[in-house]
């Protein structure tokens, strides 16, 4: 006869295999599965760089643009006009622009810029709103503003609207031919107009006209 500790001795080794055997095959599992959310991941993020990218291109190419930039004129800050017709084959670089923004210093790089850029076919016009309600200012406090912080000479709108059903015409044909792109969300937009006249790129507040996107952009519309 066998004892008792002989009888019951292979047992534990028995359920320790076996419960090893269940901890692999779950581990299998999950690392499969960790497997399967990644690829779906990197699927669902192509899938969306790809609608974004057609529906970029299509907001582009369905432009008719049945009007140019350069048919669109400004009264200007000291009560004059400006036409944008006085500047075919130019690089237009139009910003809407506020006193009392997180991102008013970006008036010393716009300044930059045009003394950079002014006689190698760019011009920069800055357009005061108070969309967003960061410029309450009359024009005469706006012009002194720019002149005493930053020195500012580039040509200046009045202040007026940039979105909305009184906004500019010249907002409303960019949003209709460039599409949301176009539409300002906050003070220091860039719509940049080709010498086609038509709007060749836009930047959003957070890009710096001193940055070398902002530049290389810049120059290669020069260029072209």
């Amino acid at each position: 006869c066998r004892s008792t500790s002989d009888s019951i001795g292979p047992a534990p080794l028995a359920g320790a295999s076996q419960n090893c055997a269940v901890l692999a095959s779950d581990l299998h599992a999950r690392a499969a599965s960790r497997r399967c959310r990644v690829k779906s991941f990197k699927i669902m993020k192509k899938i969306i760089t790809i609608i974004l990218i057609m529906f970029s291109f299509f907001s582009k190419a369905n432009s008719n643009y049945d009007q140019l930039a350069h048919e669109f004129s400004f009264n200007s800050i000291d009560g004059k006009t400006i036409n944008l017709k006085d500047y075919k084959e130019k690089v237009i670089v139009i910003v809407n622009v506020a006193s009392r923004c997180g991102f008013t210093n970006q008036y010393e790089d716009l300044q930059k810029l045009w003394s950079n850029y002014q006689n190698q076919n760019l011009v920069v016009i800055g357009v005061p709103t108070n969309n967003f309600k960061q410029e309450p200012g009359s024009n005469k406090e706006i012009k002194d503003f720019c002149e005493t912080n930053f020195n500012i000479n580039f040509p200046m709108t009045e202040k007026i609207d940039v979105i909305g059903n009184n906004a500019h015409p010249f907002y409303k044909w960019a949003k209709d031919n460039y599409g949301k792109g176009a539409i300002p969300k906050w003070n220091f937009h860039k719509i940049i107009i080709g010498k086609d006249g038509k709007v060749a790129e836009t930047f959003t507040s957070i890009t710096n006209p001193s940055s070398k996107r902002f530049i290389n952009f810049i120059e290669e519309q020069i260029k072209s």
